[in-house]
């Protein structure tokens, strides 16, 4: 009698996948195409090889590199054996990713096309492997291709995905394979992906938004996934006309790129039909920049927390209510509430909390940071403000916490503040967050230097070179005499803002 399949987490999805198209592309990267079948097998005999190697249900084991089709394997290989994907960011200076692989207690880390000098840094502590090349291929090679069924079920940890938090630590937000599966659900609910949709994925896995609004979901449903290892406006008009893409996930920084591309008014974009855009604010210019085009240009809101999605714009509506962030996910629920914790009014601002299947349980070893998150019960409270209409379109109009977003990443001020106040010249700083044309918004840090000391502003950047991941660094210091703060010695940001803004 054949029992029945233990591993109901996405580890299995190759498998099922391979059993219904085996034939259909699964992957496109650099030319090559890689079919559900071939998926399948290359993600069962990394699994085998992974647990010759000791890893075992409950383990961490990271991934560090661009776009690559490795990048899944090792993502789909953990979770045959029910072990925990890290996914690290390759924009992380080197103390910042020590940090994360000691804090998830990754026992293993796969690296593609980092540099030697990077890697050689990391591996004190932790096993790595190359993630591709002549090595990787042999190691596949040998590995065994039988079947694993390994117990996996909807509340294990499928991921830890590093999130920045205000107190300048980073902080993991584990995603079970149950809130992974939920989110994909959503997406195919709402946003209507069929079995033929070929889908570009340009913007890094390592960020929530690509990999489970886009990537993921593309694949449960049996599409194509075209990796691209870095974003590229031009080519990206290019690779939508040659693989007639159909839907894509980005920042509104690569969207405006791609619209001021010198081939965007010529390209032959009919192929779109899902265009999403997340990550940040979307300015008003960008969304009209597409839908002048006739594209649906879909907008939504979520967080790492979510696995992403809380809120999504249908296309029909892209139009009507274009500049909110749209109403909840099919499978999720949001509320705006005012500071006493009740429903706010229609028009007025309020906090932003979330709940459903696709929200994560808490924080990797942080009990007191995931109470707080959840201190409304099953709720999750976002940090973030908005306003919902009377038809319950939520607009997005502030952040509670001094949250920078530069060209879709999150910028922390509390973490870049402790690294400038590491330089011996410095007395305290304020990081805040100010317009740029381009990326939306870049870090600016005000600084006080101590008594006597002297420091040019270019000593402060260069100070957090190396320190700090290049996105993270402010693009202008100002020196000031002093900062306001208030009489228990708290900055005063937005005093700060008002005054060095300009």
């Amino acid at each position: 009698m054949r029992t029945a399949v233990r591993n109901q987490g996405i580890g299995s999805w190759p498998a099922r996948r391979a059993r219904r198209t085996p034939r259909r592309t699964a992957l496109v990267h650099e030319g090559a195409a890689v079919d559900y079948a071939l998926l399948h097998e290359r993600c069962t005999r990394l699994a085998h090889a992974l647990r010759q190697a000791g890893v075992r249900r409950g383990d961490r084991v990271a991934f560090l590199g661009p776009n690559h089709p490795a990048y899944l394997e090792t993502l789909f290989a953990a979770g045959l054996l029910g072990a925990v994907f890290v996914p690290l960011n390759t924009r992380l200076a080197v103390p910042e990713l020590r940090y994360q692989l000691a804090d998830s207690g990754s026992s293993l880390l796969l690296a593609a096309r980092q540099p030697r000098d990077t890697v050689g840094l990391l591996a004190d502590g932790v096993e790595v492997w190359q993630a591709e090349g002549a090595a990787y291929e042999e190691l596949l090679a040998s590995a065994s291709g039988e079947p694993i069924d390994e117990e996996v079920g909807p509340d294990d940890p499928c991921l830890i995905m590093y999130t920045s938090g205000t107190t300048g630590r980073a902080k993991g937000a584990v995603l079970t394979h149950g809130n992974i599966l939920w989110n994909s659900l959503n997406v195919l609910v709402d946003t209507d992906l069929t079995s033929e949709e070929v889908a570009l994925v340009s913007a890094p896995l390592f960020h929530t938004g690509a990999l489970n609004m886009s990537c993921l979901p593309v694949l449960l449903k049996g599409g194509t996934v075209v990796l691209e290892s870095a974003f590229d406006a031009g080519r990206t008009l290019e690779l939508i006309q040659h693989h007639r893409v159909t839907c894509m996930f980005g920042v509104p920084t690569m969207y405006d790129a791609v619209a001021a591309a010198p081939a965007w008014e010529r390209a032959d974009l009919s192929s779109l039909r899902n265009l999403l855009c997340g990550g940040a604010p979307v300015p008003a210019r960008t969304a009209r920049a597409y839908l002048d085009r006739g594209l649906d240009f879909v907008q939504g809101y979520g967080m790492t927390e979510a696995s992403p999605g809380a809120l999504i714009l249908h296309r029909a509506d892209a139009r009507a209510h274009a500049g909110t962030a749209g109403v909840p996910h099919f499978f999720t629920e949001v509320r705006v509430v005012d500071p006493l914790g009740g429903e706010a009014a229609p028009g007025e601002a309020g906090e932003v909390l979330v709940a459903g299947p696709n929200v994560t349980p808490g924080y990797w070893n942080l009990p007191e940071a995931t109470a707080e998150s959840f201190r409304d019960g099953g709720w999750f409270r976002s940090g973030d403000i908005a306003t919902a209409d009377a038809e319950g379109y939520v607009r997005l109009v502030d952040r509670v916490k001094d949250m920078i977003i530069s060209g879709g990443e999150n910028v922390y001020p509390a973490e870049i503040e402790d690294v400038l106040l590491e330089h011996p010249a410095v007395a305290e700083c304020a990081v805040i967050g100010v317009a740029h044309p381009v990326w939306g918004e870049v870090g600016r840090a005000v600084v006080v230097l101590r008594e006597g000391a002297a420091a040019e502003p270019a000593e402060l950047l260069a100070h957090l070179d190396g320190r700090l991941a290049r996105y993270k660094i402010p693009k202008s210091v100002v020196l000031a005499p002093e900062l306001p703060r208030n009489a228990t010695g708290k900055l005063l940001k937005g005093p700060i803002r008002a005054q060095f803004s300009d």
